[in-house]
């Protein structure tokens, strides 16, 4: 049988989701937690992607194979003996196929931005105190829709088979004191969404325009764009699915 784990997290104290020899993972944590709860051996969580050091997730889907049914109560049980910072929103039984990574139809981010000290948002936000034209900033995000590749926003070296991103959205709203940049796609390349807002803040600050940001995606090269944000105001938000990959609509707490 197999299923998906949904899961949020804050990922202040973690490299990341991907397990690793010589640092503490998000990855690492479940899957030791879920074995020993379980008690019948190791657990391989295989996830719907992988997040940076210090980025956070409101959601993010792993999928794992088991021989029988989980234990009732399994999502409870297993979120006590989960550190604070982790929590398991549910876990679906899905069709023995289903691929938290390669089954994905969509993904969508959040890049937190505050205009001032603000202490109570510290570790959550990325906290920006010059002048921003945020109107410049959403007309060049907007301009990026048309586009498909995207490798000059791309991490250097990184080992993928294409560039290509169906981008979907991306745009600045401003709520409670802070600015969210959301952008969706049907998948993201390493660091594109930091190196993204990074290059929408040059945009803010009056040293790049609309028409430059797509000469930087033409050009196809990372040095190009400007610098990544920090990780500590990314939060991946949202992972779609075909409805047809979950049976019964089931959901076991």
């Amino acid at each position: 049988m197999r299923f998906f784990l949904e899961i949020s997290y804050l990922g202040t104290a973690y490299h990341g989701w991907q397990k690793q020899p010589n640092a503490l993972a998000i990855q690492e944590i479940l899957e030791d937690r879920m074995g020993k709860l379980l008690g019948n051996g190791p657990i391989d969580l295989v996830g719907a992607g992988r997040t940076d050091a210090g980025v956070h997730a409101r959601q993010l889907f792993a999928h794992f194979d088991r021989d029988a049914a989980l234990p009732s109560g399994f999502v409870h049980r297993l979120n006590a003996f989960l550190p604070a910072d982790i929590a398991v929103k549910g876990v679906y039984e899905v069709a023995p196929n289903a691929h938290a990574r390669f089954d994905a139809t969509g993904r969508t981010y959040e890049y937190h931005l505050v205009r001032e000290k603000d202490p109570f948002r510290e570790g959550l936000a990325y906290q920006f105190q010059g002048e921003l034209d945020f109107g410049a900033m959403n007309r060049a995000a907007a301009s990026m829709l048309g586009y498909g590749n995207f490798k000059a926003f791309s991490r250097s070296k990184s080992d993928v088979k294409t560039y290509n991103c169906d981008l979907r959205e991306a745009r600045w709203e401003e709520g409670d004191g802070v600015w969210v940049f959301t952008i969706s796609a049907d998948r993201f390349l390493r660091n594109m969404v930091r190196a993204v807002v990074g290059t929408l803040l040059e945009v803010g600050k009056g040293r790049l325009d609309a028409e430059g940001v797509k000469t930087i995606i033409k050009s196809q090269d990372r040095s190009e764009a400007g610098v990544s944000v920090p990780a500590k105001g990314l939060y991946l938000t949202r992972i779609t699915y075909p409805d047809t990959l979950f049976l019964h609509g089931q959901r076991n707490r």
